[in-house]
Order: structure tokens, then sequence, then C-alpha cells
């Protein structure tokens, strides 16, 4: 059901540049940034001096518009603060533009206008203030990887050599079914221990990346591959393509991989995209030396000490349960390998989705993640915030892996995983303080 509107002249549907300029941060005003999510994050655009997007604005591609439907429409317009608004203004790629915003003059009764000389004029004026995603160039799209693997020299290219890897659970078929081109293959078991699921030694892991031909001066670039999957199958890690590249990049980081990037949305954004795969199998070519002793970053992954002394000052720290809400109030373990339910003490809780293998509270409609300004204002809210030594904990460091990325992205200086995890804190009850039960201060 539509929304009655406020009608407007041609003139008044439109807003300049130097009167929205001076309006930034005004109450009851939205601004709607309806370009592809990259150009929002930082990455320049045809014509763009800058990339980025107007402080303060929303996100909400105009290529999203396909995908919702009314109602799912207005509940993103209230999700993200817009329909509530007193004016709206929009801003982006000339028919997009106007196709979004009379599509939104549908279900909003505040006016709806336009930028005149849209997001070109904005980032070539130089006085005009300009937010981005601090490190927006690890979080790459396939525009840009379709380029880079072509031959040419993108925005914010590799110094020097790249390697591409498809990573997955223990899955060689998946990689073999289909991957992009010049993709190599990337098992998490090389990684992680399947003992306890904890990172490897520092020994296996050298020996690991030496065998994938890694340096810690090789950019490295990350995809998975999601698939629809049930968390009660025998191992349901296998359909978490997505986080699986995530938990690589925290391990190779940890190892000291100094350039590490992700494709955003992964192979399914790739295929989106109109590109092509290939079947070809690629091996890696092992090289001698790492570079370095590993690990160069031993801070980026804590154990279950300095999960306590974080528990000990939550002035100062915030340990994050990246766990559903069933998990944390010990309706569940969310694992059919641990058997005990409840939290540790003293979290934080810090969503993540439906289960131990989705993170739909941190990803888009399209698989992307999720507008880096509404997963920083939904950790404010829950006392997550960049001052504090943040580390993040779930089952065992998937999920986990993919908030700490996300908070690496956004430029937090402080942040860990708790390897160990649920895993390894329910196995000793005794040493280890479990809650369970609602919260008294808590929603769900």
């Amino acid at each position: 059901m539509g929304t009655a509107t406020i009608e407007l002249g041609h003139a008044e549907r439109e807003i300049s540049t130097a009167e929205l300029s001076g309006r930034i941060g005004e109450a009851g005003l939205a601004v709607v940034d309806v370009r592809p999510l990259p150009h929002f994050n930082g990455w320049r655009g045809a014509g763009e001096a800058r990339g980025g997007h107007v402080p303060g604005a929303v996100a909400l591609p105009a290529e999203w518009l396909s995908r919702l439907s009314d109602g799912d429409l207005q509940t993103f317009l209230a999700d993200k603060g817009i329909a509530a608004s007193a004016e709206v203004v929009v801003y982006g790629d000339g028919e997009d533009v106007s196709l979004f915003r009379d599509r939104l003059a549908e279900h909003v009764a505040a006016p709806v206008r336009s930028l005149v000389d849209g997001w070109p004029a904005w980032s070539a004026d130089e006085s005009l203030p300009v937010d981005r995603l601090p490190r927006y160039e690890r979080l790459v799209h396939h525009g840009w990887l379709a380029e880079l693997l072509a031959g040419g020299t993108p925005e914010a290219a590799p110094r020097g050599r790249f390697l591409l890897f498809h990573v997955n659970f223990g899955v060689p078929e998946e990689y073999a079914d289909s991957h992009l081109p010049g993709a190599l293959y990337l098992d998490t078991n090389v990684l992680e221990s399947p003992r306890d699921w904890n990172r490897r030694s520092s020994e296996d892991l050298d020996a690991a990346l030496r065998a994938l031909g890694i340096t810690s001066d090789t950019t490295v670039i990350l995809y998975g591959r999601d698939t629809e999957g049930e968390a009660n199958e025998k191992w349901p890690g296998r359909r978490a393509g997505q986080i699986s590249a995530m938990r690589a990049a925290l391990i190779l980081t940890y190892a000291g991989v100094e350039d590490v990037r992700l494709l955003d949305g992964g192979y399914d954004a790739w295929v989106q995209g109109g590109h092509e795969l290939e079947t070809v199998p690629r091996v890696p070519h092992s090289v001698p030396s790492f570079g370095v002793d590993v690990p160069v970053r031993p801070e980026v992954i804590v154990d279950i000490g300095d999960a306590k002394r974080i528990l000990a000052d939550p002035d100062g720290a915030a340990l994050v349960s990246v766990r559903t809400w069933n998990e944390h109030i010990g309706k569940v373990s969310g694992y059919n390998y641990i058997g005990p339910a409840g939290r540790i003490a003293g979290d934080v809780w810090g969503n993540c989705g439906t289960d131990a293998y989705h993170m739909q509270h941190y990803r888009n409609l399209d698989n992307t993640m999720r507008p880096y300004p509404e997963i920083a204002a939904n950790w404010a809210e829950a006392g997550i915030t960049p001052d504090k030594w943040v580390a993040f904990y779930c089952g065992t460091g998937w999920r986990a892996s993919e908030t700490w990325f996300y908070a690496l992205l956004m430029g937090w200086s402080r942040i860990a995983v708790y390897d160990g995890g649920w895993w390894e804190w329910s196995r000793d009850p005794d040493a280890n303080p479990i809650e369970a039960g609602e919260p008294a201060d808590a929603t769900a």
C-alpha cells in the first residue's frame, strides 16, 4: 500500500550541492545514496574524483529495487530511518535517481528530492566532506577484479605479485565444478586443526603458505561460494564459503601476509556480474620461503587468558559473541559437535544470522557486506566501540573472523578473535563461568 505524498514542482524536486552541503546532519533529513555499494564504500566510479559518500548518507543501491517487493522496501525504509524522515534527498547516477526517487515517493510521506549535479560534482569539490570505509581497498568488487585479471591496473592495484584463491572447508569438488579464472584452491584445513579448529602451529602455517606459493608480500585475494545448506548436516561449514574466506583472511593476516583482500559477495557476485568461470585446475607453485617468521601479528588471535582479561575490563574491552540469539540464551549449542549450550559470562551479544553458518545480520540481500555505518551503529548500541580492546568469538572462530574483518576494514586498531571460542570455554565450566537464559536488560 502506498503512502500519501507531498507533491513538488519540478524545481522543488531538486536540491543543489551548495544547499545540501549546508544541511549535512540536519535533523529529519535523510540522504540516500543509490549508487553501487562499492562506490559508497570508497571506490571511484566513472567520472568521479573521489569515492565515498555524503556524510550521513544511507546506502540503498538502485540495483536492489528489482529484488524488493513493496513490502520489503517498506521494511528497508523503516529499518534505515528513511520512512520517518521529514525530507529525503536522493543522489546517484542519472536514470537510477529518477526511477528510485519515483518509487520512493510511493512509500514515504516526506518530499523526495534529487541532487542536481549528483556525486561527480560533490566529489570534485575538495572543500566538501566525504566519508568512506577506511580500508575499502581490502574489500574488492567484481568489476575491479575483472580488470585486474584482464591485465589492467585498477584503482588500488596490487603493488606486485598477487594470487587469487577459491576458499572452502574440504570441498575440492566445488572448486573443480567451476571457479574464477586463474583461481587456486585453498582448503581451510591447511590453516586450522580439525582437533580444535584453532589456527595451526607456526611451523604448520609456514609450510602451508609456502606450499600455496604465498609470501608475506604477496597480495592474496580470497573468495568463497555460498550455497544452501542446513545446520544439521554432517559438515554444514562446507556451505559457508564466504565465512571460510574471511577465516582464511584472519589467519593469513596473523601469519604475516601484508595485503589480504576479499571479493565482496564472493563467487555469486562474480557470476551475477556477468563474468566467465573456468574449470581448469590450477596448481600452486611452492616457494622456498614465506619471507618472515610466523606469526607477524599474534595479537589478532587471542587465547583464553586474554579472553578472561578482556572480560575483567568491561569499560575498556569487550568480548563479543557473534552467535544467534538461541545460542546466546543457551537454547541450542549451535553445532552438532558441541554439547554444552550457553554463553561466556560477561560477554556482549553481537548477533550473526539464523544459525552457525549464516551471517544475515552482517550481509545485504545480495550477500555483500552490510553498509559499514549500519554495522558500526549496531555495535555502538551494544557498547562495542573502536576505543576498546575488542575480541570476537563464536563456536570455533569462523563467524568471529567475519566480524573481525569488517572491524579491520573500518580501521579499528585493537581487534582480535578469541580462537577457542565456545568450543574451548564450555569444556571446563568449573574454571570458565557460563550463563544461560535471557539477560535481564537484553532484547532479541
